[in-house]
Order: C-alpha cells, then structure tokens, then sequence
C-alpha cells in the first residue's frame, strides 16, 4: 500500500501491519511550527487510532526555546501540566525515506486543546470556507539559506562569521545548482517520496540561499506540506554536515528569507471562483472581495504571520518585502499581488510571509481574512501600480513595527476573535508577547558597539 492510498484508521494499520513495523513516527506541530513528536509502538499506534492518545501540554505551553510561557491559560503550573489528547490524522501518512520503510503519522490536539492546536485553527477556517460554498487551494514558497555548520559549530562560532555554502550573489545559477546537484537530487527525491514535491527549486541572490516552490494541494494538505518542508529540509542538511535556517532575516548584509502563499477558491462544483475575464484584471468580484479583506484586515492580524521578533526586520523597504498592506496586479512590491491570467492560473500571493511563518497559523489567518472580506463585501483599495516603496499610503495601511504591538492589535481584533475564536486570539497574543518580552532581556552586539564606550 502506498501512503498516499491512507485515508482510514482501517488503512493506517493494514499499512503499518504490512511493512512489519514494531514502530511508527507520531508529531504534531507547535505554536511557533516546530514539530514535536516521538516514536511510538505499534499497539500504542493501534489504539491510538481508535482511541486518540495522551501528549504531555506542555508542548502548547512553551516557546521554540523549551521555555515555560507565565502567560498563558491553557496550561502551566497552574495546570500542572496534564496530558492533552492527541487524535491521529490517518491521511497524513508518509513516508520517511531517510529512515528506510518508517512512516510518518501527523496528529492535531482535541478536547481543550484544539483550540489553540494551529492545525485545527486552520482546519475551523476551512470549516467556515465550506459553509460559504468554497473549497481552498494553497501553496508556499520558501527562501532558505544554507551553510557548511552543525549545530555545535555554529553554537561556538556565536553565530557570527558563519560559512555558506557557496559565495556570492548567484540568483538562478545553474553553476551553482550543478556543483550541488547532489544535493539538490536528495531534496528533490526526499519531498517526492514524502508527498509533497516541488514546482521548482533554484539559486536566489546571496551566499548559499535557495528557494523553493512546492506544489499546490487542497489548503489542509498545503500546510501540511510546508510544516513538514522547513522540518525534513533542515534534517537533510544537517545529516550531511551542513545547516539550514528559515529565519526572516539572518544577516543585515541580506534581503530576508520569504515565505510567500498562495491561494485561490473553488466553487461548489470545484471549478475556480476567482476568475471573470469581464472584471479589470480578470477578478471576480469573490476575489476582489477576497484581496479587500486581505488588504483590511493584514495589520491587525500580523502577527499570525509575522511571528518571530526578527520578522520585523525584514520588513524595510528595498529589500523585497513589503511596508504596508497594499495590493497590486503582478507588481513584487506589495503585500499582495494578484497574479492572473486562466481560470486555472488566478489566485493571489500573501507576500508579507516570511519564511519564519508556521504555516498553518499563517495561512488562517491570510484565508480567513480574505472569507471575511467576501462576507463583508470589502472593496479593496485602488491596485499599485509600479513602485509602492516610493508612495504614501493610508495609515491605516501601515502595519505594526514591533511583535509586540502587532500581539496587542490582535488582541484587540473582533474580526480575530470571530474567526479563530477567543482561545486561540487569548493564547496566541500572549506567546508573541512573551516572544517580546524575551528579547528585550537580550544585550545585543548592536547597542554593545553603539552604547559600550561613548555614553
């Protein structure tokens, strides 16, 4: 049987009974989109297939950093840390080709804790896109560095005069690419055999920075394939020595690292809404609508999407990556651009993302916002056209500038609260503020080289 046949708890075990496992690999994925698992035996597996199974809280109450949130609801001392239940997801199964015929299993919380699980957000969001009549079609895209490091050395180096890959600016080089084909085939043939394949992968501009585009799924399955992209891609480097990291922005000698979505809606009958070649631009009035409330709703909800504090670092003008929600027709340097042409081809592309994004919270948030904007009947602004770095624009198109405010903005959101609930909105401003709060603990080399002699 192949993983891709899985559909039924029925189809899980015949598929783990048939390869003679003893063992199964279970994860889920965190707030900050870290996957958190364990192997897990067979008879365990059975069960929990029927039964769903116990996962210790503590993974919805700590941050990337195994620190202990004091913020937060849901779990904590208060709680005393209580296991949460865990429901298998049989269609999740994959393979895990660098382990031989091991499987892999994703699972999502129940009970109290799926609503703050970020698969389940995102799920709830689809939820509310069928009952308006509309399925959802996603992709990402992720810029991703890579350097010749482990985990030690990059530990002893400080993270400071790291060494990439390769040199230089090498935007779409095939140089590049065939010196490291070797590498490019383990990838390539490792995101085939674990079912989510890739559109394209290349060079991008910088020392050791590729991109990649995988291909697009149902908006569930999409998530999916992006969690589990960021996760085995770092595995991959690392068992060959090297590391790679989806940071927003490692370096300020650099452009940022993006992580760009793209999503389009289908009608009952499953053929694209999106598209009405009588409309300017080809837009039907769902995507306009769509885009209005994307573009409406970006900046109080950032920081579902800009989710680290050094997100904001990248987001500066002339560095590839958009200052203010605005919208255009295939013009780079907005927060969205419309991307036309066939029924098939119309969708729009959330490019505010970067590649720190979890990508099931982000993709709530960029999918719900545009529901909301149908539901409302929201006109978007007038599209850009041409370079929006050089234009003024409204402010309230201006996003928040810290991870903080943005926490506070979507704290206070209604239209938050109304589409991803009041446990989530509660719970997942208080994560970003405590994100905050732990950096401004830090004494950065900055303010040591500014602040240490002269003041």
């Amino acid at each position: 049987m192949d993983p891709r046949q899985v559909t039924t708890a029925d189809d899980a075990r015949a598929i783990v009974e048939q390869r003679g496992l003893d063992y199964v690999k279970v994860g889920v994925f965190d707030v900050d989109g870290v996957m958190r698992g364990k192997y897990m035996s067979r008879d365990k597996f059975f069960s929990a297939l029927e039964h769903d199974f116990g996962f210790c809280d503590v993974v919805l109450g700590w941050d990337s950093n195994d620190q202990l949130y004091d913020n937060v609801k849901v779990t904590g001392w208060h709680t005393a840390y209580p296991d949460a239940m865990v429901r298998i997801v049989p269609s999740s199964c994959r393979n895990v080709p660098l382990e031989g015929d091991m499987l892999l299993f994703l699972g999502e919380f129940a009970g109290e804790g799926e609503g703050v699980c970020p698969r389940g957000v995102l799920r709830n969001v689809l939820g509310r896109a069928n009952r308006l009549g509309f399925g959802v079609r996603a992709a990402a895209e992720f810029e991703f560095f890579v350097f010749d490091e482990t985990p030690h050395s990059v530990r002893e180096k400080h993270y400071r005069g790291l060494k990439n890959i390769t040199p230089g600016y090498f935007g779409y080089s095939m140089l590049r690419s065939s010196v490291h084909a070797d590498f490019y085939k383990e990838l390539l043939d490792m995101c085939t055999a674990m079912d989510m394949p890739l559109e394209g992968m290349h060079t991008e501009t910088g020392p050791g920075v590729l991109e990649v585009a995988i291909n697009h799924d149902v908006a569930l399955a999409a998530a999916d394939k992006a969690a589990l992209f960021k996760t085995f891609t770092k595995i991959l480097a690392q068992k060959r020595g090297w590391m790679a990291t989806f940071m927003a922005k490692w370096s300020p000698d650099w452009p940022g690292q993006s992580g760009h979505l793209h999503m389009s809606l289908t009608g009952k009958d499953g053929k694209p809404v999106f598209h009405d070649p009588v409309k300017p631009h080809g837009m039907s009035d769902v995507m306009r609508w769509f885009v209005g409330g994307q573009q409406k709703l970006m900046p109080e909800l950032l920081a579902m999407v800009a989710c680290t504090v050094n997100s904001y670092t990248r987001l500066i003008p002339g560095f590839w990556a958009p200052t203010h929600a605005t919208w255009g027709v295939e013009n780079r340097t907005c927060a969205l651009r419309v991307i036309g042409g066939s029924a098939k081809a119309q969708r729009v592309e959330y490019r505010i993302a970067a590649a720190d994004i979890n990508p099931y919270i982000a993709l709530a948030c960029a999918i719900g916002s545009g529901l909301w904007g149908i539901e409302n009947r929201v006109e978007p602004d007038d599209p850009v056209t041409g370079n929006a770095y050089a234009m003024d624009h409204p402010a309230a198109r201006g996003p928040p500038r810290t991870l903080s405010e943005a926490a506070e903005r979507l704290h206070k959101s209604k239209a938050a609260r109304e589409l991803f609930g009041d446990a989530f909105v509660e719970h997942y401003a208080a994560t970003r503020d405590w994100e905050e709060r732990e950096f401004r603990k830090a004494v950065t080399d900055w303010e040591l080289a500014r602040y240490f002699e002269i003041i």
